[in-house]
């Protein structure tokens, strides 16, 4: 009697379910590109008011340049349109309130802010699994409820609100002690940041910004890792592991954790594409030269042509990191292929 046919990798097409999955993903990025494309490009021409007005609003501004942007206004919007869409890194009308081209301002921005929330994601990425791990594994025990009470309220905290706290207490001094922190800014005056003593010094300035953002991500991994957990604790293949003689820690490192790690490792890299855009409020309260501190500052102008640049580079940064986190989804669990 014949057996039922072999299992084949590939389907109709020659494609494999993992590759047709990646090119499905990768589809809708793409697409998803293309939407912020054209979001980016109208919604800032749909704002009330004149557009020359805003843009040289208190500004001293010669004739012959309003002209050109009189003239590059006027033009037809397909055109403008078409334009925007063959090159949408370049900006034909320069920052109003730094008076320099928009995408050089936005790109010495990015490195600030990609060491700043960068270092921060992975500090509380490691320490908030870490706490998850323990306090579910030892559900309802003391740990537990100790670390739940404490990531709660962290999770609670306003990010600007517990950065200004820790800047009051560790920058500027309480209670007769001294400020042991730098206040803001990313370095000290005069120091060659391409040094060692540079490094060092950005290093001391992290402190309190890393704090802050650290505190509030470790919160939300903590969380999510020991609801995951708890979640997988009564599974039949647990139950299987222990029976076979497996140790408790082994049984927890090598069935638990993996497959409870699977929602946060989503939430990591969603969290990713936010890196780009940085801490708004926490950039803003330590004085932080990133792209949330230059956003904060574009939005009190309003300066729409830089405003215009940051939001396409923020939907990039979303779009890519969420793209990634599908893809590295479907290798970690074969399930989502299907």
């Amino acid at each position: 009697m014949p057996g039922p046919p072999p299992l084949s990798r590939t389907q109709k097409g020659g494609l494999s379910p993992g590759a047709r999955f990646a090119l499905r993903k990768t589809g809708a990025a793409l697409g998803t590109l293309l939407f912020v494309l054209v979001v980016n490009f109208f919604l800032f021409r749909l704002l009330p008011g004149d557009p020359i007005g805003m843009y040289t609003r208190g500004r001293n501004v010669p004739p012959e340049q309003l002209a050109e942007l009189r003239a590059e206004l006027n033009r037809p919007v397909l055109e403008q349109f078409l334009a925007y869409l063959g090159n949408p890194f370049s900006s034909t009308i320069d920052s109003a309130q730094f008076n320099r081209p928009v995408w050089e301002l936005v790109t010495e921005r990015i490195w600030p802010t990609l060491l700043l929330v960068g270092t921060a994601i992975v500090l509380a990425s490691i320490i908030g699994v870490w706490i998850g791990i323990k306090a579910g594994w030892r559900n309802g025990k003391s740990f537990d409820k100790v670390s739940t009470g404490v990531t709660l309220t962290l999770y609670s905290m306003p990010e600007f609100w517990l950065g200004m706290i820790l800047l009051i207490v560790f920058g500027v001094g309480v209670f007769g002690l001294p400020g042991i922190f730098p206040i803001g800014g990313i370095s000290s005056p005069g120091v060659d940041t391409s040094s060692l003593a540079g490094w060092l010094d950005v290093a001391w300035h992290m402190v309190l910004p890393v704090a802050t953002l650290t505190m509030v991500y470790l919160a939300e991994y903590a969380l999510v890792m020991r609801s995951s957990l708890v979640d997988e604790m009564d599974e039949d293949y647990l139950t299987t592991a222990r029976a076979k003689g497996l140790s408790d820690k082994f049984v927890r490192r090598r069935h638990a954790v993996p497959n409870a790690l699977l929602p946060t490792i989503t939430l990591i890299f969603l969290n990713l594409g936010f890196t780009v855009s940085g801490a708004i409020t926490v950039e803003t309260v330590f004085s932080w030269p990133g792209l949330g501190l230059l956003s904060y500052e574009a939005l009190r102008g309003p300066d729409v042509a830089l405003l215009q640049a940051i939001f396409l580079l923020f939907s990039i940064g979303v779009v890519l990191a969420n793209l990634v986190a599908d893809l590295l989804y479907a290798v970690i669990d074969p399930r989502v292929r299907q």
